[in-house]
């Protein structure tokens, strides 16, 4: 029941990450969305930190630095670039294919080898998304399919760093949250100047919008998911990921009157079932019956080989 509650409270993450592009087109001042970046990440990052009142210390300063960079600093700008170069369907499958990533990168970095459910749900829930937002005849350009690959490896390893370093001891998921968004924005700064110039003149709807960003669609999100992070496995985390775009498609059409057809409602049928899939337990491995007896050693030997062929439960 724990492990139930820790993962509906990570959902929420994607699903509010899905809410971005219906904030953005509806809110938000147009082609700005490194300013947007910004927007989202520093003031959120340095409002966790108020509320937690700790820094970093020793190492920890540098580990921030790259777990912010690889969340945020580096996967924000490759996220719009990809969004810029491409059709958001195609956007949005290459975001998906995270997933794949993380389970590769747990195995090497984490020791935590995913089971072939793990696996087939990845894939499938890939594949229930490509059929939600994928359309015929959309163009790929080789840049934008680099920047999407790249920034969903880019969250794909900070998700398994920020797993793999844990946290400092006494310093809770709120803090860590805070000292990521805080030098993810601070990186991002820089970038929104050079290329996007002066901050553009906001209005009441762009406040607005801007405060959901902050405080709803990036300080909560993020730090419910880092605290999933340090409470589940990094594969269960990332298989959270195609409630994104299914929220996206939702909002879509409740709140913007966009049209879905019977293989997209088939397609988001196909990836929440795989993403549930991807969160349901193990089964333990079965033992010997109850009053079974003891074994001699050629009856262990026969038992032990009829295991290992996948029976997990010797027949007599």
């Amino acid at each position: 029941m724990k492990r139930l509650a820790t993962v509906a409270l990570t959902a929420l993450a994607p699903i509010s990450w899905g809410s971005t592009y219906a904030v953005a087109t509806e809110l938000l001042p147009p082609d700005r969305p490194l300013f947007t970046g910004v927007m989202r990440a520093l003031p959120a990052g340095l409002l966790l930190i108020a509320v937690a009142r700790v820094l970093p210390k020793g190492e920890w300063w540098w580990k921030s630095a790259v777990l912010g960079a690889l969340n945020i600093g580096a996967f924000f700008p490759l996220l719009f670039l990809t969004a810029y170069r491409l059709p958001g369907g195609v956007a949005a499958v290459l975001g998906s294919m995270g997933p794949l990533v993380v389970i590769g990168l747990s195995a090497l970095l984490l020791g935590e080898r995913a089971s072939t459910k793990a696996l087939l749900a990845a894939i499938v829930g890939a594949f229930g998304v490509s059929m939600v937002v994928l359309k015929a005849g959309a163009a790929l350009d080789l840049i934008g399919v680099l920047a999407g690959l790249a920034s969903s490896a880019s969250m794909a390893a900070g998700t398994v760093m920020t797993k793999r370093w844990g946290r400092p001891e006494g310093v809770g998921p709120l803090a860590l949250t805070g000292w990521q968004l805080t030098a993810g924005g601070l990186l991002l700064l820089p970038v929104a100047a050079l290329v996007e110039g002066t901050p553009p003149a906001l209005d009441g709807k762009a406040f607005l919008g801007y405060g959901y960003m902050m405080l709803i669609n990036t300080g909560i999100a993020y730090w419910l998911w880092f605290r999933g992070i340090g409470r589940l496995t990094a594969t269960s985390v990332t298989l959270l990921g195609p409630l994104s775009p299914l929220t996206a498609a939702v909002i879509g059409w409740a709140a913007l009157g966009q049209a879905l057809s019977p293989v997209q409602v088939a397609g988001m049928a196909i990836a929440f079932t795989a993403t549930v899939a991807g969160q349901l337990p193990a089964r333990p491995p079965r033992g010997p019956r109850k009053g079974a007896g003891s074994f001699t050693n050629t009856e262990r030997n026969d038992r032990n080989f009829s295991m290992d062929l996948g029976n997990g439960q010797v027949r007599r």
